[in-house]
C-alpha cells in the first residue's frame, strides 16, 4: 500500500488509530500552527504599529537626506551665487547717497533740469519716509519747457550716478500751441540706513 492510499483510509474520527507516523506528522503540524498563531498574535501584531511608524520615520529621513544631499551637491553654485548677490547688493548700496551726500544730489537734480533748459517753478523737498533698511527722500518738483526738455531731463536724472525715480507724473500745456509745457513731477532718491541713523 502505498503513502497516498494509507492517507485516504484514515479515519479522521479516530485519530488514534492511525499509524505512528501519521500520528506524529499531524501533532508537529498541529504544534507548527500553534507556534505560527503564538507569534503572530503576540509577537508580529503587537510590534505591527511600531514597525509602520518606523517605517514612516526611515520614508521621511530618506526625502530630508536627498533634499540635503541636492544642497550638498549644489553648495558650490550656492556659494557663488551669494558672493555674487552681495557683490551686486555692495554696488546698489553705493547708488544710494549717504546722509551727507543727498544735498549734493538735490543739486544734481536741480543742476540737470537748468542744463537742458527748463525753468524751475518748484523744489520743494519733503520729509524723509523710513522704510526697512533705506530711507525715502521725495521731492516735489515742477518745471515748464517744452517736451524735448523734459525728455532730456528725465534722461539726464536716470544717468545720474545715484538711484532716482520719478513718481506721479502730471504734464499739462502751458501755452495754447501745445509748445511749452508744465510737469509735476515726485522725484524720489533713496538713503542707506545704517546702525547709527534714527
Amino acid at each position: 500500500m502505498n503513502v497516498l492510499e494509507e492517507l485516504r483510509s484514515l479515519d479522521t474520527n479516530d485519530p488514534g488509530r492511525w499509524p505512528l507516523p501519521f500520528r506524529v506528522a499531524a501533532v508537529v503540524l498541529v504544534l507548527v500552527l500553534v507556534a505560527a498563531a503564538g507569534i503572530w498574535y503576540f509577537v508580529v501584531k503587537v510590534e505591527l504599529p511600531a514597525l509602520e511608524q518606523v517605517e514612516r520615520q526611515e520614508q521621511e529621513l530618506r526625502t530630508s537626506f536627498e533634499t540635503k544631499q541636492r544642497r550638498a551637491a549644489n553648495f558650490d553654485a550656492y556659494r557663488n551665487q551669494l558672493a555674487e548677490i552681495e557683490r551686486d547688493f555692495g554696488t546698489m548700496l553705493r547708488q544710494l547717497p549717504g546722509e551727507t551726500e543727498v544735498p549734493s544730489l538735490l543739486e544734481d537734480i536741480s543742476q540737470t533740469a537748468l542744463a537742458v533748459g527748463l525753468e524751475e517753478k518748484q523744489f520743494l523737498p519733503q520729509p524723509e519716509i523710513p522704510q526697512d533698511f533705506y530711507a525715502e527722500l521725495p521731492i516735489r518738483l515742477r518745471y515748464t519747457g517744452d517736451y524735448h526738455e523734459i525728455a532730456e531731463f528725465v534722461s539726464g536724472v536716470a544717468a545720474l550716478p545715484r538711484i532716482v525715480t520719478m513718481h506721479d507724473i502730471t504734464i499739462t500745456p502751458v501755452t495754447p500751441d501745445g509748445e511749452d509745457l508744465q510737469v509735476d513731477v515726485t522725484g524720489k532718491t533713496y538713503r542707506y540706513l545704517d546702525e547709527e541713523s534714527p
